[in-house]
């Protein structure tokens, strides 16, 4: 249960909407949820409405006031993927872990959403499991996917995984492109990025594979350091509020051609990513 102690990040929250969706974030990493008591904290210290918090919290599908599992998966029934099968798999899914959308196993394994567009129309009928996309799923594929969930989705084959796909991505502060065409990794145009640790300061390319974690930088980055990535043209860090769910570590946010946001942890090593299409601003 949250407590006035467990609540010292919300201190920085402030007037301006940018700080407080980073807070609630922030609760979210934390919690996987926004509890009650946490979000009246919230009031208190910032000085905004309840009922305004609340509404910052609903509008937003990344935010969840109730509990939820350790594996979320997400199921598509916007238009695209309705006429493919959608609704199928939604069924499907209900069926083999005995819940309905909107609901949590008993073990507190799974939670079931569904949602009416997840910005990849073309690749329907398409789910997320825990931010990994999964795009033409069949109900014969359901199981073995709730299967890897259980285990862990992080192991990545990149010439074979459809979960694996590229992105183009942009400085969420000037919205300059941030490919770099002049070089490859992974078969595509990596994304470019200036970084800076300890006395250290060069350049970074990153696969643009969304899920791929390879890398090539002016200088070996030794692992578990946190770097700081700035914008190659306007020279802005490219820093966010939200924090990685697997080390805390801060995350470092880009905009996604088309709509959406990236985030990677900022922590090397770490593979902590995520990924909203819901074409959230950042500020």
């Amino acid at each position: 249960m949250a407590t006035d102690g467990d609540t010292a990040l919300t201190k920085k929250g402030g007037s301006d909407m940018g700080e407080l969706i980073s807070t609630l974030e922030e609760i979210q990493a934390k919690y996987s949820y926004l509890p009650e008591e946490v979000l009246r904290e919230v009031a208190r210290k910032t000085g905004r409405s309840l009922v305004d918090i609340y509404g910052v919290a609903t509008f937003y599908r990344a935010f969840s006031l109730e509990p939820r599992g350790k594996h979320l998966i997400s199921v598509c029934l916007g238009t695209a993927c309705h006429v493919r099968g959608g609704a199928a798999i939604a069924q499907e899914i209900q069926q083999q872990l005995g819940i309905k959308a909107g609901e949590t196993t008993e073990d507190k394994e799974f939670t079931l959403e569904t949602v009416n567009c997840l910005g990849a129309c073309a690749l329907g009928p398409v789910i997320v499991v825990d931010g990994h996309y999964f795009p033409g799923v069949k109900t014969s594929m359901v199981s073995d996917i709730i299967e890897r969930a259980r285990t862990g989705l992080d192991k990545i084959e990149i010439e074979t995984d459809q979960r694996v796909f590229p992105l183009e991505v942009s400085c969420a502060r000037c919205n300059h492109s941030l490919m770099d065409p002049r070089h490859v990794i992974d078969g595509h145009p990596p994304v470019r990025v200036t970084v800076s640790f300890g006395t250290k300061h060069g350049w970074l390319m990153l696969s643009s594979l969304y899920g791929s974690q390879e890398v090539s930088s002016e200088y070996e980055i030794p692992p578990d350091t946190i770097v700081h990535m700035f914008c190659p043209h306007c020279h802005a860090e490219l820093i966010g509020g939200a924090r990685c769910g697997e080390c805390d570590a801060p995350m470092v946010p880009m905009i996604v051609r088309g709509g959406g946001v990236v985030q990677i942890c900022s922590r090397r090593g770490c593979k902590g990513h995520m990924l909203d299409l819901g074409g959230v601003t950042l500020d």
